[in-house]
């Protein structure tokens, strides 16, 4: 269903080639509103989700890639640009430790996936604190803050630890699952019974 959310979510992934373009061709001023814009249509189609009761299944898809397609593009862009001074390029171990993150998560999701037949998406703590601090990395590039790499620096140790957060959660749903198929069926009174005289019958025969 296309509702508000969903058109406001897809209008960010609209934005990311905006933003793309305005970063490769030193636009650093269009390239933070574009950023602004999209961060704040991030909270906006979530609140209306909540709101409006317009919370579905391709929103709740939607949303997390929307922010996977610009954020991953956005360090990719400020590690290769040539236009933004050396000392705030970023360094190409952050977008790695993103991008190589993101991908542990969409496997292990797969995996669940195969193994339980869904996957309930809910971001952590870890994970809602990471996206803040990838999104002021974007930001402090943008605006030539001079102490950029603490920022960067903080969201990748931060992106780290998520993703640990997220395998072991990962581990443990899977870990459930193993337990649950493994658990044998406990026979009733009725079935001990019948069986107890099954066996008294083939050995009196």
């Amino acid at each position: 269903m296309m509702n508000l959310a969903n058109r406001i979510t897809i209008t960010r992934i609209i934005l990311t080639p905006l933003f793309i373009a305005a970063v490769v061709y030193g636009r650093m001023d269009m390239a933070l509103i574009i950023f602004a814009a999209a961060v704040i249509s991030d909270g906006l189609d979530g609140f209306i989700a909540r709101s409006m009761h317009q919370k579905t299944f391709i929103g709740t898809i939607l949303d997390p890639v929307a922010d996977k397609i610009l954020l991953i593009s956005a360090f990719i862009c400020l590690t290769l640009t040539k236009s933004i001074p050396e000392v705030l390029r970023l360094p190409p171990y952050v977008p790695i430790i993103v991008i190589s993150r993101d991908a542990i998560i969409v496997l292990g999701s797969m995996l669940i996936h195969v193994v339980k037949g869904e996957v309930k998406i809910a971001p952590s703590f870890w994970g809602k604190f990471t996206t803040f601090f990838q999104m002021m990395t974007v930001v402090s590039i943008l605006v030539q803050f001079k102490y950029s790499c603490y920022v960067w620096n903080t969201a990748a140790i931060l992106t780290v630890i998520s993703g640990i957060d997220y395998m072991l959660k990962g581990s443990q749903t899977l870990n459930e699952n193993s337990s649950n198929n493994k658990k044998p069926a406990c026979p009733t009174a009725r079935e001990s019974i019948s069986g107890r005289r099954a066996c008294r019958q083939a050995g009196k025969a």
